[in-house]
Parts: structure tokens; sequence; C-alpha cells
């Protein structure tokens, strides 16, 4: 039995680069972005996400995958981690949900394993995270 412990953390976004790389017609398109952010609470330290989007015909969610890439401590260890990512943006409401990429955990991270997410509607000076973690041994 393992031993998974629930984290709780908020991030804020501090940088938002966004380009479209493939336009269809309509106001289908395909963009990629790269986002910074920091984290606060049982999650401390920064991070890069890069993610591909799909934005449908108008008033259908957007749907993006990606991989970020946290460099700081989890309770109390330091190292880095990639997590792959996955979520929908619908009415305002941007619904993500991640696990940790085996193999990806370095320093006191090494064999960090788990998933969470977190639920935004935008306008929030920051967001809540949750993460359920264990390591392997």
């Amino acid at each position: 039995m393992t031993n998974t412990t629930n984290a709780k953390a908020e991030f804020r976004i501090k940088s938002w680069d966004e380009q479209s790389y493939a336009e269809f017609a309509g106001s289908e398109k395909l963009t990629r972005a790269i986002v910074a952010q920091t984290y606060t609470g049982d999650l401390v330290g920064e991070s890069r996400a890069d993610s591909l989007m799909y934005y449908g015909p108008d008033d259908t969610p957007v749907h993006y995958v990606g991989i970020e890439h946290f460099t700081g401590t989890v309770g109390g260890r330091t190292g880095t981690f990639a997590v792959q990512a996955k979520g929908s943006y619908t009415d305002g409401i941007a619904d993500t949900t991640w696990f940790v990429v085996p193999g990806s955990g370095t320093g006191e991270l090494a064999g960090l394993r788990g998933d969470g997410g977190y639920r935004v509607g935008g306008g929030e000076s920051g967001v809540a995270v949750t993460f359920d973690y264990y390591f392997e041994a």
C-alpha cells in the first residue's frame, strides 16, 4: 500500500504566450501556448507549460494537451518533475487534469508519482491546485 499525500497549492501565471500555427475554415484553429507559473503552498516553485490547443467552431469547447515542467519543492523535498495535462475550456471554465510523467522526478523528487488538477473560471489572482502524490520505492 502506498502512502498518498494530498497537497494543496496555488499557482499564478507569470506569462502567457499563445500563437496560432494553423487556421481552418470559420473559427477553427490550432495554437501553442507557452505559460510560466509560480506555485505556493505544498508546491513551491516555478514551472513552464507547453500546451497545444484546438479551437473548434464557435460555441464549442477548446481542448488542450500539454507538458508542464516544475522546479521547486513538494512537501519539503527539492527537485524537478513533469506532468502531462489535458483539459477543456467551456463557458468560461477551464477544467484540467494531469499526472506525473513516470521517471521524470529528479533530486529529492525522484520516484514521484501522482495526479491532480484544477478548475478555474478566470479573473482569479491565483488558481487552487490539488495534487495527490506518493514516492515509489
